[in-house]
């Protein structure tokens, strides 16, 4: 698929005609490239998961370590690289200051540290233990299918926003917990991580919102560019509320009724902040990303602190 990508003409836009030619792109830039701020998500989803476990540090600290260096700066990193690998061209257009389209990552270096990314990754969760090499696999496969020419799942609204929220939420989660049990979580934890994935999927949505016109442009059919700004909050809202609805009740039912109350406080909160999304969807999505999804991502540590008292 990358042969094919590759014999494709790609732009080169202006910012490149003012880089120097190098064959061998500096570190910062490969740093760029794999996109460090986006690595947050999926370690505090790591960290929920060890917490979740109920296991004491002791000496699992040199597991934790690993697991968190794979979580963040592995998986999700050479997730951000297959991604703007296979998105050059429309980076190009769109942003062409990147490192790829700017010329700072030239060749193919991007598909080499994709590739590479991909074996280091496989290579430290082998280390790790069995269970967490499974989670790291399915990862890294969703990652480049989310991608890649085909099936290129980030076309989708559903798809899309789907992947990438288990991905960074609940296999996360789960592969922390794995690596603090040394094997599989109990069903507690598994109901937890699968609710919380379901609701990053309205997350997922809202970060849609800042290209619209792009995504319809190049004919990736996200719900913000399909549905319109005010049907696609609306229904994100619904997404990301219902599962943390759930999520309360199970936690009453465990006999969690102090962590089950704090949840259920957090879910108001984003009521009250989803309410005044509405007035404005588009304007206001990145307000929400920083209120709302703050209160979101405690909930998920609240839960797990929780559970991890029942172990």
């Amino acid at each position: 698929m990358a042969e094919v990508q590759a014999a494709r003409p790609v732009p080169v836009p202006a910012a490149a005609a003012d880089t120097p030619s190098r064959s061998v792109p500096a570190a910062r830039d490969i740093l760029e490239l794999l996109k460090p701020v986006t690595w947050f998500p999926p370690m505090w989803a790591f960290m929920c998961g060890v917490v979740s476990s109920g296991v004491a540090l002791g000496d699992r600290w040199p597991f934790l370590l690993a697991g968190v260096i794979l979580a963040g700066p592995l998986v999700c990193g050479t997730s951000q690289a297959v991604n703007d690998w296979f998105d050059r061209e429309v980076d190009a257009i769109n942003e062409p200051g990147r490192p790829i389209p700017s010329g700072r990552v030239p060749g193919r270096w991007g598909l080499g540290v994709a590739i590479a990314g991909t074996l280091l990754s496989l290579l430290v969760a082998a280390v790790i233990g069995p269970v967490v090499f499974a989670a790291t696999i399915l990862g890294l496969v969703l990652a480049w299918i989310y991608s890649t020419p085909w099936p290129r799942l980030k076309k989708s609204g559903i798809w899309g926003p789907a992947t990438t929220g288990f991905a960074y939420e609940g296999l996360t989660w789960f592969t922390g917990a794995a690596v603090m049990l040394g094997g599989m979580p109990d069903e507690r934890i598994i109901a937890l991580l699968l609710l919380y994935s379901l609701g990053a999927h309205g997350i997922m949505t809202l970060n849609d919102f800042k290209a619209i016109e792009g995504d319809r442009l190049t004919g990736i059919r996200s719900l913000p560019a399909v549905l319109g700004p005010e049907r696609a909050a609306r229904l994100a809202c619904v997404v990301m509320a219902l599962p943390q609805a759930v999520v309360v009740a199970l936690l009453w039912h465990w006999g969690l009724p102090l962590f089950a109350g704090l949840v259920a406080f957090g879910l108001v909160l984003q009521l009250a902040f989803m309410r005044r999304l509405m007035a404005d969807p588009r304007g206001r999505a990145p307000w929400y990303n920083a209120t709302g999804v703050l209160t979101y991502v405690l909930g998920m540590l609240v839960a797990a602190i929780g559970v991890g008292r029942l172990a």
